[in-house]
């Protein structure tokens, strides 16, 4: 029996000290409760950093959850298909190498994968929680659900030897 080289990553992004900007990360959690298709890693990313740099390099297909402050009302869920870094969000905090950082330093290597980016709109920053707030808690399910309805489609797309 081979063991099959997972060519998908779920990463979930976010400060978790932060409260809903942790959201990618409260995602991740959620979906490691679950069963997880062969040839799929879930990793919680954290806040980013240039340490993901060779997750980006090393998977074909990336899906990447994180939130975003798009003026849209808390809790609201976006699937995208990024093409350029502009797509991605800003990083939230100041101090954080954001999403777009990495994204950008990607494209230097030449080796971007197929990414697909799920969000969910903020509100504001919160310092020093753990909790989400109400609203974005309440968009977790929908997070999950659109994560499972990409990887479905995914893993429909690739032959059994290509997982």
């Amino acid at each position: 029996m081979t063991t099959l080289r997972p060519t998908i990553l779920v990463l979930g992004i976010g400060n978790y000290l932060m409260g809903d900007e942790g959201v990618g990360v409260h995602a991740v959690r959620e979906l490691e409760r679950r069963p997880v298709p062969p040839g799929v890693n879930l990793l919680d990313g954290g806040t980013g950093g240039f340490h993901l740099l060779s997750y980006l390099q090393e998977y074909p297909t990336i899906l990447l959850i994180d939130a975003t402050m798009d003026g849209s009302p808390p809790g609201t869920v976006r699937v995208l298909r990024p093409k350029f870094a502009s797509d991605f969000p800003r990083a939230l905090s100041a101090h954080d190498i954001g999403l777009r950082d990495l994204i950008e330093s990607t494209i230097l290597t030449g080796n971007l994968p197929d990414i697909h980016l799920v969000t969910v709109s903020i509100g504001s920053l919160n310092d020093m929680t753990t909790e989400l707030t109400p609203a974005v808690s309440a968009a977790i399910p929908s997070v999950v659900d659109s994560v499972n309805r990409i990887l479905g489609a995914l893993l429909r797309e690739k032959p059994e030897e290509d997982r």
